[in-house]
C-alpha cells in the first residue's frame, strides 16, 4: 500500500505550503509543493486538516466528474481531495500539488504553479490503485 505524506514548512492563517510525497515499497515515487489553507482549528471548508494519519480512498467526485483520492476519517469533516488549484481560494479544505511556488496574482501570498500537471502526475504515480495511507506532518507554524 502507498504511502502519501504531507509535509508542511509553512503555516498561517489563510493558507499552508508543503511538500507532498508518495512512498511506495520504501522508494519516493512522487515529490512537489503542496498548497492547502491556513490552520483555523480544522473548521470545515475554511481549514487545513489536522496533522495525523489517516485513509486514503479513491472515489468518484460529482464536482469534478472523475475519481479522486480522499482522505477519510478527519474529525468534522468530509470530502477532503487532492485536486488542482492554483490558489486557496480555489480550496475548501482540500490539497493542491503544484510544481513551484509563486506569487502568480501577485497577492504577496504563494501560488501553486502547474497545479494541473503536478495533479496529473500524482494520480499517474498512485497508479490503479483505490487505497492508500496519508501521513501529514506539520514541520514548521510562522
Amino acid at each position: 500500500m502507498k504511502t502519501v505524506y504531507i509535509i508542511r514548512d509553512t503555516i498561517g492563517h489563510t493558507q499552508s505550503l508543503g511538500a507532498v510525497l508518495i512512498i511506495n515499497k520504501g522508494k519516493v515515487v512522487y515529490d512537489n509543493h503542496l498548497l492547502e489553507l491556513g490552520w483555523r482549528n480544522n473548521q470545515r471548508n475554511i481549514s487545513c486538516t489536522p496533522a495525523g494519519k489517516y485513509p486514503l480512498v479513491k472515489e468518484w467526485s460529482p464536482s469534478f466528474e472523475m475519481k479522486l483520492w480522499e482522505a477519510k476519517n478527519i474529525p468534522n469533516r468530509s470530502e477532503t481531495k487532492f485536486h488542482p488549484a492554483n490558489y486557496n481560494r480555489q480550496l475548501n479544505g482540500c490539497y493542491a500539488p503544484g510544481e513551484a511556488r509563486f506569487d502568480l496574482d501577485r497577492d504577496g501570498e504563494k501560488d501553486m504553479v502547474n497545479s494541473k500537471d503536478a495533479f496529473e502526475e500524482f494520480m499517474d504515480a498512485m497508479g490503479d490503485d483505490t487505497e492508500a495511507r496519508l501521513v501529514i506532518i506539520n514541520d514548521h507554524i510562522i
